[in-house]
């Protein structure tokens, strides 16, 4: 009988996914259980109203990506109708980090069309199976996360606090925000959860809870509308593909930059092949996150040019030509595989949060279109329909043997460089998959407008050319929070999950 592993970002999302592979789920039934739960009860850092990417491998086909990224609304409005209902706010999260949250800052969501279509191609149990841990989880009230209640620390008075409805959810009587271990109720959620569950996730698109949802945003002032709703459909693509020792890793393609941005990493550090975390391969890591991460900074952006650059970027790579790339720099995640050999892995954003809550629902918003580090463009200039970029990375790898891995990170612009180093220290240093995850990382980042080598401790990084060393005291949830779960036909099911973001790991489905 069929058996799945599940890495993911807290213990409930890894029970929930669990629990629907013991409903007789498979990895992919699993990876959307565990990655509703993970939007329902990491407060701050995903929700309902989230987007992201389901890459999946079946055992017996291709690979694919199911792109339910977040999309620009603003269908059927005039131009006067754009440009409001934001909140410009700073926090100290990160450094420091400025966004754009209220009704305004809320793209058109993809999440739950990329699972519905994930699960009518790939799904074995029906689909009320999937979404019913999660209604029991919130229905019972949880515990906040280690993750959401580090977050909120942050960005509980300039993000959660401003609406009533979020404020009453986020915070104690006395105003400060809710800890670690705090169970908390969110109304209504658990009933409309039900409501996905028994009606689909068209309800969200054409039905009556997307209509709640466009009513809301638009009388906020936000530019949602009940057409961008039923106009959203996911794309289906084709991933990027190469090869690495005995693996052939597939991930994320354009339109978003992640999986070319970690692509690029990993192909760079294998021409030549990476010998290890020695000081001087640790100078060359960071050369060549600092060639790569400008690169994307500087030809990624542009939507109309991102294919062509993707491309000349990728066979340079091939290459291993790092002189040519350096001439030309809030999250969750689930990875699952299973005993039939199927893997999946799902990524999911709702940028730093709205801060609202549609009313009589329990579904916090996003603000994709507030995350200015991802926005090319000014506050609400794209043209409706169009795809916001990103930085996911959900990536799978197979071996000829029949091994699967699934694997991918929150962690913004941390993403890729978390995805690259993990795959370096599991596929092609040897570590076991529990040490390629906790093994120190670096990043290469402009700070204080300054450029550093962020590094946790345990790597002897040194200043390098024009960039300083800035080291973290601990292993820090600013460095990702990868999750990866492998079944190997002889050594049968594992996963990781990563201390950063208190992630867990669980088994499910029968022997």
């Amino acid at each position: 009988m069929r058996r799945v592993q599940i890495a993911s970002a807290t213990g409930l999302a890894a029970a929930a996914g669990a629990a629907v592979a013991d409903a007789g789920g498979n990895a992919i039934d699993a990876a959307i259980g565990a990655s509703i739960a993970s939007m329902c009860t990491e407060i701050g850092i995903i929700a309902p109203a989230g987007s992201g990417f389901v890459t999946v491998w079946p055992r017996d086909g291709e690979p694919i990506v199911i792109d339910g990224y977040a999309e620009m609304p603003g269908r059927g409005l005039s131009p006067d109708e754009f440009g409001g209902g934001k909140r410009e706010v700073e926090m100290s999260y990160g450094g420091h980090t400025q966004t754009i949250v209220g009704w305004g800052s809320v793209a058109t969501p993809g999440a739950f069309a990329a699972f519905a279509e994930a699960h009518h191609r790939f799904g074995s149990v029906e689909w009320d199976a999937i979404v019913r841990p999660t209604v029991n989880l919130v229905e019972a009230g949880f515990p906040v996360s280690r993750a959401s209640a580090e977050y909120l620390d942050h960005a509980h008075r300039s993000i959660f606090g401003w609406d009533d409805t979020s404020r009453s959810i986020t915070h104690h009587d006395d105003g400060s925000p809710v800890e670690e271990g705090d169970v908390i109720d969110i109304p209504h959620l658990a009933d409309t959860l039900r409501w996905v569950g028994e009606a689909g996730a068209s309800v969200l698109y054409e039905g009556e809870l997307g209509r709640r949802m466009a009513a809301a945003v638009r009388e906020g002032g936000g530019i949602l509308t009940g057409e961008d709703l039923a106009s959203y459909r996911v794309a289906v693509r084709a991933p990027i593909r190469f090869q690495l020792d005995e693996w052939e890793i597939a991930t994320n393609p354009p339109p978003a930059v992640g999986g070319v941005v970690a692509s690029a990493i990993l192909l760079l550090a294998s021409s030549p092949p990476f010998e290890g975390w020695d000081p001087g391969e640790i100078d060359r890591m960071a050369r060549i996150q600092r060639a790569v991460l400008r690169y994307r900074s500087e030809h990624l952006d542009d939507y109309g040019t991102r294919a062509e650059a993707a491309g000349r970027l990728l066979s340079w790579a091939h290459d291993g030509d790092l002189s040519a790339v350096e001439r030309s720099p809030s999250t969750v995640h689930t990875s699952t595989a299973d005993t039939d050999g199927n893997g999946c892995s799902i990524t999911l954003s709702a940028g730093y949060g709205a801060g609202a809550l549609v009313p009589g629902t329990g579904m916090y918003l996003n603000n994709s279109l507030g995350e200015v580090e991802l926005m090319s463009e000014d506050y609400h200039a794209l043209t409706p329909g169009t795809r916001l970029v990103s930085n996911m990375a959900p990536t799978l790898a197979r071996r000829p043997d029949g091994s699967i891995l699934a694997i991918g990170s929150p962690g913004a612009s941390r993403i890729t460089t978390a995805v690259a180093q993990v795959l370096l220290n599991f596929l092609h240093l040897g570590m076991s998959l529990r040490e390629a995850v906790e093994h120190p990382r670096l990043h290469v980042e402009v700070f204080g407008g300054k450029p550093m080598i962020a590094h946790e401790p345990g790597l002897d990084v040194r200043s390098l050319d024009d960039m300083t060393a800035r080291r973290f005291p601990d292993l820090a949830m600013y460095f990702g929070g990868v999750q990866a779960a492998v079944y190997d036909p002889i050594a049968g099911l594992y996963g990781a999950a990563d201390s950063r973001r208190s992630g867990d790991t669980a088994r499910g489905g029968f022997d």
